[in-house]
């Protein structure tokens, strides 16, 4: 069935539906028929499913197959029913936790879910509203549940939305479950094979549970009780502003710092309320600069040394922080990870918490300069596949080895401060920052000074990670291309540096399973990587040079990044 075949199947179908409460087809008609002499845009909608994977479900909302709408949101649900319910009768007791943030059809989506998974004998636990993903991640270990589902797009723009499904060790889904759902879900019927039971009764039966305050109170014991330094030794007047970019950040982060006893604080008003168009953000992603365009200048006004932000799902985090010449700086991913993981490290071993055999986990595409700063501290950094399924998932092979995990991160925002959180989490990140900031202020230093001293201690590294975005089918199918042409054309020598090494982890490496991305070392203790993202249509690119200052490190990746992009885009 090609996808003109697919868009006359959908025409015919939803003509022959009636409107209820959730599935809506007529709204899902209009729009088709918009669109039925545009046979570009029937292609990009109907040319094949939305993929379920590690990462679940993500696409833009709309009518068709490669759409976000109750269809594929159900077809999803069913198959994740038909998957658990092969587990036996206890694990339908033990039931599925489902969160959501505020993008369009998040409770609509949330709601389906729920109503499908009661209909087949599956417990459901709900919440009244809005709640970050970390949270989500939490309870499916503090209740127990069999698999938790959150309804999010994490930071791609408004047009998206998403479906995270996570497994009971609380990690997003390995790739073995997602296999396993995924051949579920591909046997689903859309039309014919979705069981629903109304929401309302559902919850009126007890089948599905919304879940009280308690837990959020629970889920932010566990974070602060993560705390290194506590009152005196903090400074605790420290300017703060934080912005949630109108996501799902806001209460929890406020309660944090107040429970903190953080006083001199203040959250970004237009970027507070839930908004899901994002209408003073634009693209609500905190690794972006530009969404701390109002932070800054609320931040200016307020006099604040540092500004906080967590994308609409509120589990990545990012900074920005004044420099020597009280300018501010945003800082990337691996540099933010440069200042958690040393004031982590520096914490425990002057608090005498520091394990005899303590273990950071990264990504193989996050900087190794906090690999070093590990074993300076005799922590053993290990490296994982991109992602907190594979980062927080190391943590029972840490258990089993005699390991105490003190820490993982990725570059892209993403850090998992607490074992019990086994996915990135920008509330606790945001809470040690903070409490990093407070406690060099009471020392008399600033988050830039301690910076500094990293790299004069450890060496200088500098940092770059752009991307192509290229959307629809022929972006997939050029991004595709610029893969298999980069391998068959490895270079000897980039920027008159020799390659020393290249790591292709298509077919796995060592003790890391297969994945899409090169990794290629150059002399000096320089190396860049490339992959497709997982979860948006670009290609990302990793550039880690060094050098005897910051400015000549940045030189020499600036000279690797401009001759490895210029071979990519020559890749038509």
């Amino acid at each position: 069935m090609d996808h003109r075949d697919k868009f006359c199947e959908w025409i015919n179908k939803l003509s022959h539906m009636e409107d209820s409460q959730v599935w809506m087809p007529k709204a899902l008609l209009e729009e088709l028929k918009l669109i039925e002499n545009n046979d570009l845009d029937i292609r990009e909608r109907f040319y094949k499913d939305l993929s379920f994977g590690t990462a679940g479900l993500r696409g833009k909302v709309g009518a068709g197959t490669d759409r976000m709408n109750v269809f594929t949101v159900g077809k999803a649900t069913q198959g994740i029913s038909d998957y658990i319910r092969g587990y036996g009768n206890e694990a339908c007791k033990r039931g599925v936790v489902i969160a959501h943030d505020p993008r369009h059809f998040s409770r609509e989506f949330c709601e389906l879910a729920a109503g499908i998974f009661a209909a087949n004998g599956i417990k459901v636990y709900v919440f009244p509203n809005l709640r970050p993903t970390p949270e989500l991640a939490f309870l499916v270990r503090r209740l127990k549940t069999i698999a938790g589902i959150n309804i999010t797009a994490s930071h791609n723009p408004k047009e998206y939305n998403g479906y995270k499904a996570y497994w009971e060790d609380g990690c997003q889904v390995s790739s073995s479950i997602a296999d396993g759902m995924t051949e579920k879900i591909n046997a689903v019927d859309i039309w014919n094979d979705i069981r629903y039971e109304d929401y309302k009764k559902g919850v009126s039966s007890g089948i599905i549970e919304v879940l009280g305050k308690e837990y959020d109170r629970e889920y932010l014991d566990k974070i602060e009780s993560m705390a290194i330094h506590k009152g005196d030794e903090l400074d605790l007047s420290i300017p703060l502003v934080y912005t949630p970019l109108n996501g799902c950040g806001s209460i929890p982060f406020r309660e944090m710092l107040n429970d903190r006893g953080f006083s001199n604080w203040m959250i970004v008003p237009e970027q507070e309320d839930p908004d899901p168009d994002f209408t003073t953000v634009g693209y609500p992603n905190p690794e972006d600069p530009k969404a701390f365009k109002l932070s800054e200048e609320y931040g200016r006004k307020f006099g604040a040394e540092l500004l906080m932000a967590t994308d609409p799902d509120a589990d990545r985090f990012a900074i920005e922080i004044r420099n020597s010449e009280g300018e501010y700086i945003p800082l990337n991913g691996n540099q933010t990870g440069y200042l958690l993981v040393n004031y982590i490290l520096e914490g425990k071993k002057d608090g005498g918490m520091l394990p005899a055999k303590g273990a950071m986990v990264k990504s193989i595409v996050t900087s190794t300069l906090s690999s070093i700063m590990a074993k300076a501290y005799g922590v053993e950094m290990f490296e994982t596949l991109t992602g907190f399924k594979n980062i927080c998932g190391k943590i029972p092979f840490l258990h089993e080895n005699g390991y105490t995990y003190l820490f993982g991160y990725e570059e892209s925002v993403g850090y998992a401060i607490c074992e019990d959180i086994r996915d990135k989490d920008g509330i606790s990140a945001g809470m040690m920052v903070a409490e990093a900031a407070a406690y060099y202020k009471k020392k008399g230093k600033t988050l830039w000074d301690v910076l500094m001293e990293i790299y004069e201690k450890y060496g200088y590294f500098a940092e770059d990670e752009p991307n192509l975005v290229l959307e629809g089918i022929e972006g997939s199918e050029r991004i595709r291309r610029m893969m298999k042409w980069f391998r068959e054309h490895i270079p000897s020598e980039v920027a008159g540096e020799k390659v020393e090494k290249v790591i292709d982890y298509i077919d796995g490496y060592e003790d890391i399973p297969p994945q899409n991305a090169i990794r290629i070392f150059l002399e000096k203790g320089t190396w860049f990587a490339v992959r497709p993202s997982g979860t948006e249509p670009k290609i990302k690119f990793y550039f880690y040079s060094t050098g005897e200052s910051l400015k000549e490190a940045k030189n020499t990746g600036e000279k690797i990044k401009n001759e490895i992009l210029e071979m990519i885009n020559s890749v038509s």
